[in-house]
């Protein structure tokens, strides 16, 4: 893992938090990966959308109570005035989807770096306007798709850009999870109220939550737009937003694909995987078990690279920490991504370009394509069209 710019500035950059309070799965993950290569430290946040709940995580997680703020407002009017030596270089964004925007839009405008959770913004139109604050600002924004931090799915890139699998045929990516077949929203089950919730999450619950990170992994791995989409959704328990899908996909170059994403499908956890089918080969990963890439090809044995390796591409190296047989998983991915972007904000406070391996993580223009994924595929469910254009972003 690279920290060359970590002594060079002569300090550790200072991270902001919006969202992600102590009951927060998603917000402990963005802290611990944050701080995890020594590049970035955690100095101010507002923390809960309630000034008690965001004081008291504050206080928990012991931060500096002149820097614990009762709202993001607040904090960004804080963090302005203080001097360059003290304020904030970044934020994390990790609160609820219908939030992003304005949070991301008014940070980036103020001269602050931004992170932000998945889907980018509430809906396609959002995320068309951040596209171009974001290209019109000096600042450095990255979404938060850990899975394309993994060292094994660098590889996949690397076999498909490198022609290991010839021409592609097919590509099929999987996202089931089983944690909203029963309906804990009624529960007082906090990750679940807002994802159900139509004011807070979007169009789409399985589909921008889950169904967005399959269509990254497979534009990451693969370089290829989805062009048309025929959807098929379906929500049980009375729900009013989608928590099951299953989509046919044409990609560029006449190639085929199928995008499913659950989170009823009984007995799974967090079961991510991808095959992608070519004339001379194909490729394999499950996120379950994300430290090995299947390689098969007709007429011989099906072959297992496994992560910190040097037979690896640089890419996937370049993302290892341990060597082999020492695992690395979910907290690395996120942290891939962190450290990427630090060194990418490094870089530039130094005048000094980044290097390729630095601006290995995803943008805003990923975001956007997201939110045009997520609106069709809604769409494409809604119509009598047996396919669907994906929008424009």
């Amino acid at each position: 893992m690279n920290n060359k710019n970590n002594q060079t500035i002569g300090r550790k950059l200072r991270m902001g938090m919006v969202g992600g309070g102590i009951d927060s799965f998603i917000g402990s993950v963005h802290r611990i990966a944050a701080v995890m290569d020594g590049q970035i430290e955690f100095v101010s946040g507002a923390l809960s959308s309630t000034i008690d709940k965001s004081k008291e995580s504050a206080k928990k997680l012991l931060l500096d109570e002149k820097r614990s703020y009762g709202s993001w407002e607040e904090m960004l009017e804080v963090e302005k005035k203080l001097d360059e030596s003290e304020r904030i270089d970044l934020v994390s964004i990790v609160t609820p989807n219908h939030l992003h925007f304005e949070i991301s839009k008014t940070f980036i405008e103020s001269g602050f770096h931004v992170i932000c959770d998945k889907p980018m913004t509430y809906s396609l139109n959002e995320a068309i306007d951040l596209v171009n604050v974001v290209q019109s600002s000096n600042m450095i924004f990255s979404l938060m798709h850990n899975y394309t931090g993994y060292p094994m799915v660098k590889q996949a890139r690397h076999m498909v850009q490198n022609g290991y699998l010839g021409s592609l045929l097919k590509v099929i990516v999987e996202y089931p999870q089983g944690w909203l077949l029963s309906p804990l929203e009624k529960e007082g089950h906090k990750q679940a109220e807002w994802r159900v919730d139509p004011k807070r999450s979007g169009i789409s619950n399985c589909m921008g939550d889950i169904g967005s990170h399959c269509e990254n992994l497979l534009h990451y791995i693969t370089g290829l737009e989805i062009k048309e989409v025929c959807a098929d959704l379906n929500s049980i328990s009375d729900r009013p937003l989608d928590n099951d899908g299953n989509v046919l996909i044409h990609l560029e170059n006449r190639i085929r694909g199928i995008l499913h994403a659950s989170q009823i499908s009984t007995g799974e956890e967090n079961n991510l995987n991808i095959r992608v089918y070519g004339t001379d080969g194909a490729i394999e990963w499950h996120q379950e078990e994300p430290n090995t890439l299947w390689f098969k090809a007709n007429g011989e044995p099906a072959k297992l690279y496994k992560r910190g390796n040097d037979y690896l591409c640089e890419f996937a190296n370049h993302a290892t920490r341990l060597p082999a047989g020492h695992p690395e998983s979910f907290i690395e991915a996120f942290a891939n991504i962190y450290v990427n972007v630090a060194n990418t904000i490094k870089a530039k406070m130094l005048g000094e370009k980044p290097t390729k391996f630095d601006l290995d993580f995803p943008t805003v223009i990923d975001g956007a394509r997201g939110l045009a994924f997520i609106e069709s595929i809604i769409e494409s469910a809604k119509s009598d069209k047996k396919w669907y254009k994906v929008k424009k972003y």
